[in-house]
């Protein structure tokens, strides 16, 4: 397997005789120290199958198939710094799964949606999606840093037609005073650069109303040099502000990417993880486990594990509703409670978030409750007179 990906060092080669083969171009970044820029991560992402060719030795026949990309739902992008964690040897290797393009993606199902929850319904001004009473989702951009195959806007990103008019949203929160809170979303907003991302932070925290600001993102992960001290530095003029962190499996959680979430954790931006769930990569008890330690050591709360949206394409990804529930199972007693996320299921149509949990009622009635704990053992609770 290879090693991961550090300040100081390559990928080399591991245990099978198979490793990425490293472009020239990767190793003089290396050495001059571009590695390490955000911009040049962005730049070099890997775009083409010819690209990715050359560096993966030996596609899958699944992967050979969407050769020319013109069937995929989405397009293909995926950072140099990502695509090292690549393990060539591992033909279920968490990136390889969820970043390469497959021809499972042309497999479509009667109950899947090009917008499974919903958002082109609720965008009462384009690029704002209101759904909630009290909160709005604001897309900036449909572009990302990496591209993930099961992604629920995946009818949009990429495709470089979201473009909204910010002096309409700025009109539309300033109108609605019920809105207490705008996640930034997408696309990644991440790509953006501090001189084009902050004046629309700083517009927003101009209104009153406004209490709360949140970002989702895949960035800190992904392309985790993004994550600099100037732009934490940035960032926390504006608090409250909070950032939504999308991880899927504890490989991702490298040496950089610890430094980038440390970062942003001590510049007091409370950060949370947002994981879905996906069939044969990260949907067992142990792989979530492991992976929210590893988030709670970077002081990141586990806030969301999501059912995969059913999204046109992604039926190969998604588990049943019970291996959910299974996962949460063996996390509640056996873990640090601030280590258990909500499993959710979006609302497939725009129903939102439904969460749901194992029941731990074993019998009710009006002066008492019975229940079992984590462990099986039941224990009645007596109710006060009505």
């Amino acid at each position: 397997m290879n090693t991961l990906m550090t300040p100081s060092a390559l990928p080399i080669a591991g245990d099978c005789d198979k490793s990425l083969a490293i472009p020239k171009h990767w190793l003089e970044a290396q050495l001059s120290g571009q590695w390490h820029d955000w911009r040049w991560q962005f730049r070099n992402r890997v775009q083409s199958y010819g690209e990715l060719s050359a560096i993966v030795p030996d596609l899958l026949e699944k992967e050979l198939a969407m050769r020319s990309l013109t069937d995929a739902n989405l397009p293909f992008a995926i950072t140099p710094y990502y695509l090292t964690l690549l393990d060539p040897c591992d033909p279920n290797d968490p990136v390889r799964l969820t970043m390469i393009p497959s021809s499972d993606e042309l497999v479509k199902s009667p109950h899947e949606l090009a917008d499974p929850c919903g958002e082109d319904a609720h965008m009462p001004v384009d690029g704002l999606v209101h759904r909630y009473p009290d909160r709005v989702l604001f897309l900036l951009t449909d572009t990302c840093a990496v591209y993930c195959r099961y992604c629920t806007r995946s009818r949009v990103v990429g495709s470089h037609t979201l473009r909204p008019n910010l002096e309409e949203i700025y009109a539309y929160l300033e109108a609605h005073t019920e809105i207490r809170d705008v996640l930034l979303s997408g696309g990644d907003p991440l790509i953006f650069s501090e001189e084009k991302l902050e004046p629309i932070i700083a517009r927003l925290r101009q209104i009153k109303h406004i209490d709360i600001i949140r970002v989702g993102t895949k960035i800190p992960i992904v392309m985790p040099q993004r994550i600099t001290d100037s732009f934490v530095s940035m960032l926390k003029q504006y608090h409250p502000f909070y950032m939504s962190i999308h991880i899927i499996h504890p490989n991702e959680i490298t040496p950089e990417v610890t430094t980038a979430l440390n970062r942003l954790a001590d510049a007091g931006i409370p950060t949370f993880s947002q994981t879905v769930l996906l069939k044969d990569i990260n949907d067992d008890p142990q792989t979530i486990k492991t992976l929210v330690h590893a988030l709670l050591r970077c002081r990141v709360k586990p806030y969301y594990l999501y059912q995969c949206d059913p999204v046109e394409g992604t039926g190969h990804f998604r588990t049943r509703v019970e291996s959910g529930l299974q996962i949460i199972e063996n996390l509640r007693g056996h873990t640090t409670g601030y280590g258990i996320p909500s499993y959710v299921i979006d609302g497939p149509g725009g129903g939102g978030k439904i969460p749901l949990s194992p029941s731990y009622v074993v019998e009710q009635d009006t002066d008492k409750w019975v229940l079992r704990n984590y462990n099986h053992q039941t224990f009645t609770y007596h109710q006060p007179d009505p």
